[in-house]
């Protein structure tokens, strides 16, 4: 879950308001499934879960912010975003129009980015050899690490608490 943590502290620009986490040691003395929900200062919440005993491998993040919903399998390499925005004049015949129950009118749109393929930990490690041969600062500081190993730390804690 570090390399998750590490990438929602990179997408999400603001402060941690607070963590909540649960996790289970089910084959081992540590948590095998684990789940945190971080929620942020700016209102974005992210939801993060890691198993190594389901009998799928999972790893996925999932941010919810006002209108919009996200969702990332970093495992399959997918992306799907939800986003509501108000209709439009003359809406589409397809559209899905959706009504709250203050009567507000929202549509929503589907996006599926393209995720490129890659080996994300051969790049990694290939990105911090290059900066030691060429002395330049890895794409992942010290100062990254540092903040998402905190945040591991605090979800650790959590878990502990149950």
């Amino acid at each position: 879950m570090i390399h998750d943590i590490d990438i929602i502290l990179n997408v999400v620009k603001s402060r941690i308001k607070h963590i909540h986490a649960s996790g289970v040691a089910v084959i081992s003395e540590t948590p095998d499934i684990a789940n945190a929900r971080i929620e942020f200062e700016n209102g974005c919440v992210a939801n993060l879960t890691a198993s190594r005993i389901s009998l799928k491998n999972m790893r996925k993040a999932r941010f919810f912010q006002k209108d919009a919903y996200i969702s990332v399998d970093f495992l399959e390499k997918k992306c799907e975003v939800v986003k509501m925005k108000d209709v439009p004049e003359n809406p589409d015949e397809f559209a899905m129009i959706l009504q709250n129950a203050e009567g507000i009118k929202k549509q929503i749109y589907f996006e599926n980015p393209t995720v490129q393929p890659n080996n994300a930990i051969l790049e990694e490690l290939e990105t911090f050899a290059d900066a030691i041969l060429n002395e330049t600062e890895p794409i992942v500081t010290l100062s990254h690490g540092g903040k998402a190993l905190q945040v591991a730390h605090q979800i650790i804690r959590e878990i502990q608490q149950l």
